[in-house]
């Protein structure tokens, strides 16, 4: 009966939001590389990649729990005296790649997005099949899940509580890949927001691997994103992307209102 008590159940409420927002931008990726299976098979995807990426991120939680050093114990040494210089642990490495593995993800389907196909068919013409996107799905999870798991390592140390969640908080983003996902398919134009944002999302984890690294170039130590200016870039971009839209439907009008009164003189 320990479990529930008002500080656990508050400790509770505050991961379970702490999943939430640090799982926007994985609930993007999701949703993007979903696109690439049938129409039909979408959402079999996301649910099935989220219900797995649930189980392996309560074995990743026991295992940080258990073994929290050999994840934060330098694995390889650069130090070429004023170019690159740093301590590369396993926990930096996997949020290397994976920032890595992201911002090539988004400039790709962005280039894809450019081309002429892309108006015809709707996709850039590659498609994996159900395995390989829900393995995808689920790697990326992972890497996602390394900085939602310290955090959450830094409020409580009890399993029970991290682990319950972890799947409240996976259960939620099933319910919402769905609607995510049906909601850029319906605005299409708010898909090159998302790739930017997940461009970015790319750039932070590079930037915060970095940083994990101790990685130096030149003498510069490699500084991390912080979330406040992630959240700020996103909230401009986004309000950017509003007041663009509407100027550029007011411009549209106008332009009809003058074309139309054009012939009508004539």
């Amino acid at each position: 009966m320990d479990f529930f008590t008002l500080e656990n159940l508050f400790t509770l409420l505050m991961l379970i939001l702490l999943q939430a927002v640090l799982g926007f931008d994985n609930l993007l990726y999701i949703s993007i590389e979903s696109k690439r299976v049938t129409p039909d098979q979408q959402s079999h995807v996301r649910r099935m990649g989220i219900g797995m990426a649930i189980a392996l991120r309560i074995i990743l939680l026991f295992v940080l729990v258990s073994a929290i050093s050999a994840f934060t114990s330098p694995i390889a040494s650069v130090h070429w005296t004023g170019v690159v210089e740093g301590d590369i642990t396993f926990h930096s490495l996997i949020v290397l790649i994976g920032g890595a593995f992201i911002i090539y993800t988004a400039i790709k389907e962005i280039y894809h997005m450019l081309g002429v196909h892309e108006l015809e068919h709707g996709g850039d013409g590659s498609t994996r099949t159900v395995t390989s996107a829900i393995t995808w799905i689920v790697i990326m999870n992972l890497v996602f899940s390394f900085d939602s798991i310290l955090s959450a390592m830094a409020l409580t140390d009890n399993f029970w509580i991290m682990a319950l969640a972890i799947v409240i908080s996976g259960l939620m983003m099933i319910y919402l890949a769905d609607t995510v996902a049906e909601f850029l398919k319906k605005n299409r134009m708010y898909e090159v927001l998302g790739l930017f944002v997940l461009l970015i999302v790319g750039v932070m984890l590079i930037s915060e691997g970095g940083h994990l690294s101790h990685l130096k170039f030149f003498g510069y130590p490699i500084e991390p994103m912080a979330k406040s200016t992630f959240y700020f870039v996103i909230v401009v971009m986004v309000a950017v992307d509003i007041v663009q839209g509407r100027y550029q439907r007011r411009i549209i009008a106008e332009t009809e209102a003058r074309e139309k009164l054009a012939a009508q003189k004539a």
